[in-house]
């Protein structure tokens, strides 16, 4: 026998779902960690901040409007400024702020006011909520573009 044929008896060959897992798992392991840390900060926001029945929950709307102003910034940073680490997208974007901004408890904290009886307050929450996370995306990128970006017009 020949060493390529020798090597090719003893080799074995990787299943394709095994490959497809060694390549995932740096990915969903750093979603994991950062998706822990945002939602232990917006936790930690939320017990600091408690709102009251019936109340405006501010502090899940500012936690999104941050963490979307934020999206923003950081969208432009790994597209526009510099190339990150493969893994920096998973952990940042996806996990902690994934973690961090909370659209289901605002999706909650909706149908809750609006179930107690606080129909202008939920629906203006939802109004209101909707419309500050887009804009502070748009500003967060807009400003991170002007201020980052060295293009000239």
């Amino acid at each position: 026998m020949t060493a390529p044929e020798t090597e090719s008896v003893h080799a074995r060959p990787v299943p394709r779902w095994q490959a497809e897992w060694r390549a995932q798992a740096p990915v969903v392991a750093v979603v994991a960690a950062g998706g822990a840390l945002g939602a232990t900060a917006r936790y930690a926001l939320a017990l600091a901040w408690p709102t009251a029945p019936g109340a405006f929950p501010w502090a899940t709307f500012w936690t999104n409007v941050a963490g979307c102003a934020v999206i923003g910034v950081f969208m432009v940073l790994i597209t526009e400024v510099w190339r990150p680490h493969h893994l920096v997208r998973p952990f940042f974007g996806t996990g902690v702020l994934g973690g961090f901004t909370t659209f289901s408890t605002y999706a909650v904290d909706a149908r809750r006011l609006v179930a107690d009886g606080h129909v202008h307050v939920g629906l203006a929450y939802l109004a209101v909520t909707l419309l500050a996370a887009l804009t502070a995306v748009w500003l967060g990128a807009a400003a991170a573009r002007r201020l980052l970006c060295r293009r000239p017009r």
